[in-house]
């Protein structure tokens, strides 16, 4: 998916039970020119409604709304809008639901606690294939990672398989390790001198090699890998 930030605007699908606090937030990104908010929701049933009605960029997912949690949720609200990335803005610092959020391939966790300024960056970045992580989870992103692996949190599996990391060429274990500091790709590109669509190939190239499925789970590998 591209977007071209100067002429379209980020559709928005805002999912909250909470009607202040949805109100809130639409009027802070309807405040800002990049964005548009499509539609809202304040159940999971709605939402998946409003989703495939409305098709939007970007969905701001809650992770409690009546009845289910938000990351339960994530699998509907992908079939209804399939070209949709799912950002999950919650109160819940639990790395289980941490974990639930990166299996259904949500693009990032924010909390609400959230700055406005990192919430409209975290927005742009997902919409550019990227992610971010709300800094007070970052210390939980190994325990949800080995969740997601399914690996328990501290004991290792009897008879683990070489480690793919010798896999990626010295190029890619370069721009893994920028990754890891939560570099973007235009941050990357600019350090090593090379193309940002260079940077995202090889980002992809990463992802098939280590058989991960987005920058954040990338990121906690290579973290985990140094501990």
């Amino acid at each position: 998916m591209t977007h071209d930030d100067t002429t379209t605007p980020i559709r928005l699908l805002v999912v909250d039970d909470h009607t202040l606090f949805r109100r809130g937030v639409i009027a802070l990104l309807e405040g800002d020119p990049r964005f548009r908010v499509v539609a809202e929701a304040g159940d999971a049933g709605e939402a998946q409604r409003r989703a495939a009605e409305s098709q939007p960029d970007i969905i701001l997912l809650d992770n409690h709304l009546p009845g289910v949690k938000g990351v339960d949720a994530l699998a509907g609200l992908k079939q209804a809008a399939p070209g949709a990335r799912i950002l999950m803005l919650t109160v819940s610092e639990d790395e289980n639901d941490l974990a639930a959020a990166l299996r259904g391939g949500a693009q990032g966790y924010l909390l609400k606690t959230v700055d406005s300024d990192v919430m409209a960056s975290a927005i742009v970045r997902a919409m550019q294939g990227e992610s971010t992580i709300s800094p007070e989870m970052t210390g939980k992103l190994v325990t949800a990672f080995r969740a997601v692996q399914g690996q328990p949190a501290q004991q290792p599996q009897p008879s683990e398989p070489a480690d793919p990391i010798g896999s990626l060429s010295p190029r890619e274990q370069e721009i893994l390790a920028h990754i890891a500091r939560g570099a973007s790709n235009k941050d990357i590109a600019r350090a090593l001198g090379i193309a940002e669509t260079t940077v995202k190939i090889h980002v992809q190239h990463i992802l098939r090699k280590l058989n991960l499925s987005s920058r954040v789970q990338a990121a906690v590998y290579a973290v985990s890998r140094s501990e």
